[in-house]
């Protein structure tokens, strides 16, 4: 019997959930499993029988770099397969972003991410909240963080991420106001880093107001 993946936590107990089995079918970086369920409906009656696959991926941190002095937000370019296996462009804008350690703080490993991806050291923070990003199929939560640094000049800087881990990053620094218009035409494509801007967006004026004076 091999011994259980770090990353296949026992789901808890919960009145609407009524577990028939569970099966890891994969335990490499992560735990991918199968598992047989029953649900109990609104009208509190068992569901018939599910079988829905789970992607453990535990939890991870993300951080979104803000300047108020100049009003400009950095972001990392990498590639992504997934994004190329969508049909869309690999080359992602993305906040700095990666999994905890066991029993590491989100802020923490955002803050470690941050230097390793974009040589940026954050001062001040604020904390967006946590998400569950692909409740279909995958327990991963995201903690976002925005985070007060001066950036360099608009544009593509550097080159960052560990080698030990073939990680390929630049920071992308972009006006603010600029990098709002690109999550309102789409031109963001994932998620996270929409989220991260629009909840900035909504606290723009207050926390440039706070973050530039102290």
């Amino acid at each position: 019997m091999t011994a259980p993946h770090p990353k296949a936590r026992p789901i808890p107990p919960h009145p609407l959930f009524a577990p028939e089995s569970e099966e890891t079918v994969w335990a490499g970086r992560f735990a991918y499993q199968l598992i047989r369920f029953r649900f109990r409906r609104f009208d509190g009656t068992l569901s018939g029988l599910l079988t829905w696959e789970l992607w453990r991926r535990g939890r991870a941190g993300a951080l979104l770099p803000n300047d108020p002095w100049s009003d400009r937000v950095g972001q990392i370019e990498q590639f992504r397969l997934p994004a190329l296996a969508a049909g869309l462009d690999p080359l992602l804008l993305e906040c700095p972003a990666g999994l905890l350690e066991p029993d590491e703080d989100p802020e923490a490993a955002a803050r470690r991410e941050t230097a390793e991806e974009t040589g940026l050291l954050p001062d001040r923070f604020a904390r967006i909240g946590e998400f569950l990003l692909m409740q279909g199929g995958c327990d991963e939560t995201v903690t976002f963080t925005a985070a007060r640094c001066r950036l360099p000049e608009p544009g593509t800087h550097g080159d960052h991420g560990l080698a030990s881990e073939q990680e390929a990053t630049r920071l992308v620094v972009l006006p603010a106001a600029e990098a709002f218009r690109a999550v309102a035409t789409n031109r963001i494509r994932n998620a996270p880093t929409a989220l991260a801007l629009l909840w900035l967006e909504t606290r723009h004026a207050a926390l440039r107001a706070e973050w530039s004076t102290a």
